[in-house]
């Protein structure tokens, strides 16, 4: 064995990997290595072959986002039927978990809370709690369920909300651990306003 060439191999494999390729015909692959290698006359030109690896992926990525906006648009659907969720006029779901009486933020406030956010199927991507110390900042600054949401609170209560992706990350998702479309829940303990 040339570890050279399984080296390559090996890291070439873990890009196509990492691409989410599902259709890699592995023959008319190691034909495109070999031309290149050998010099042959190429089957496409390079600027062909990154136009339709780029077209398949942006069609990937649509099939993906498709998919994660109906999930979180039955799972909404069907929580809005539960006892005790609230849905507000822009979609918002909430579950009051411990109520409280007094000053709501605004808009313009900051506020200082403990949350946990998760993806419906409930994998966590965040949690305040997890790092032992509450999360502060301008609630002009978050997701727009966020503020909607966190103007319904007293300090002291704490929320359950279900977010649709348009009051969350939207088409874009947020890094590598909210996807496009992504309907989100978040537990969200208010604990304090303008600190």
């Amino acid at each position: 064995m040339n570890k050279l060439s399984y080296a390559l191999g090996l890291i070439i494999g873990q890009n196509i990997k990492g691409m989410n390729i599902k259709e890699l015909e592995t023959a008319d692959f190691m034909r495109a290595v070999d031309q290149v290698m050998s010099g042959e006359r190429l089957e496409m030109t390079e600027v062909q072959a990154q136009g339709m690896v780029q077209e398949y992926l942006r069609e990937q990525q649509e099939a993906a986002g498709k998919e994660a906006r109906e999930a979180g648009e039955n799972f909404l659907a069907e929580n809005a039927r539960k006892e005790g969720i609230v849905v507000t006029e822009s979609g918002l779901q909430y579950q009051v978990l411990t109520s409280a009486i007094g000053q709501k933020p605004t808009a313009a406030d900051r506020v200082r809370c403990h949350y946990e956010g998760r993806l419906i199927d409930g994998t966590v991507f965040d949690s305040s709690y997890r790092r032992g110390e509450p999360a502060t900042f301008p609630l002009s600054g978050v997701i727009g369920g966020w503020t909607e949401g966190l103007q319904l609170m007293a300090v002291g209560a704490k929320y359950r909300f279900f977010i649709p992706y348009n009051l969350a990350y939207g088409a874009q998702g947020a890094g590598g651990s909210i996807p496009p479309y992504a309907a989100l829940v978040f537990d969200v303990e208010l604990l304090g306003i303008n600190e």
